[in-house]
């Protein structure tokens, strides 16, 4: 398992917990000098993170990419990434927040699927059962089936089941994709989202965005994960996150599920990125019906 940093600046101290909890159970590369350097608000320039980066997609002992931390920094260098490594020898990237840039490049480029899941910097702070999860869908071939139930419905009422490859990620980066040549393609999708630090008028924003760029018009469904630290402390009347959340999935005629812990919060589901995934809205259950890796 390869570790890379090609976004922002990483701690040192993240990085030991998680590459401690990872190298008791893998084979770890990594460059601790190189993904400690620092420019900025970035982990080097962007020569030092398209090298890292192209090196471990062409290295053919690698199996698995992990990346320490997500930050801004990633659409910077998607131009330089060799796509071609990665489709000659497919291995899941594992990255969220804005790694979701690097998921969606992946499927686009490459058609190659990762993991939506917790980074490394992440790892010593989650539950062992989240790093179990992590940990299961990187080894194993068979599709996980149900992960949640008594799930709280959200958006459109209705009932029965919607299912569709698993698409999306950090919300504020779906919406900066649009317009270009990776934004996943979302017909018949269940889009997911989730986000940290935004606020619920930043959240109406980015939902109206993807509705009006067509995003939402051929969605299967949506899958709602977390969204961290996003009130709104200046307006006293302001609904919260998942009011607003509601309400544009209301108006726009799409419902789905709310699934706690996936996000930045206290737990991060590792989840199959493009995977095919189901939504019972009369059970309220999300189950995973495709592997990550074959």
């Amino acid at each position: 398992v390869a570790v890379c940093a090609p976004a922002g600046p990483v701690d040192p101290v993240r990085l030991d917990a998680g590459l401690a909890i990872l190298e008791q159970r893998y084979s770890v590369r990594v460059d601790r000098d190189g993904v400690l350097a620092r420019s900025g608000y970035l982990a080097g320039d962007d020569d030092r993170r398209v090298h890292e980066l192209n090196g471990y997609l062409a290295d053919p002992d690698v199996r698995a990419i992990i990346l320490v931390r997500g930050g801004y920094g990633i659409t910077r260098i998607l131009p330089q990434l060799d796509a071609e490594a990665l489709r000659a020898d497919p291995v899941p990237i594992v990255a969220f927040s804005d790694g979701t840039a690097l998921l969606a490049w992946a499927l686009a480029k490459a058609g190659v699927r990762g993991i939506h899941g917790p980074m490394l910097g992440q790892l010593g702070e989650l539950p062992v059962a989240e790093q179990e999860g992590l940990f299961e869908l990187l080894e194993n071939t068979k599709a996980p089936g149900v992960v949640a139930t008594g799930l709280t419905t959200m958006g459109q009422p209705g009932g029965g089941t919607l299912s569709g490859p698993l698409l999306g990620g950090n919300l504020c980066m779906l919406s900066h994709l649009i317009g270009t040549d990776v934004m996943p393609p979302m017909q018949g999708a269940l889009m997911f989202r989730e986000d940290i630090g935004e606020r619920p008028y930043a959240i109406d924003r980015y939902m109206t965005h993807l509705a009006a760029a067509g995003h939402m018009n051929e969605l299967s469904g949506v899958v709602v994960g977390d969204f961290a630290h996003c009130g709104e402390p200046r307006i006293v009347d302001s609904p919260d996150a998942f009011a607003v959340v509601d309400e544009r999935l209301r108006a726009v005629g799409l419902g789905g599920l709310q699934v706690p812990g996936i996000g930045h919060g206290a737990s991060n589901r590792a989840l199959p990125f493009a995977g095919r995934s189901t939504v019972d809205l009369d059970s309220g259950s999300f189950s995973l019906d495709e592997a990550a890796v074959a």
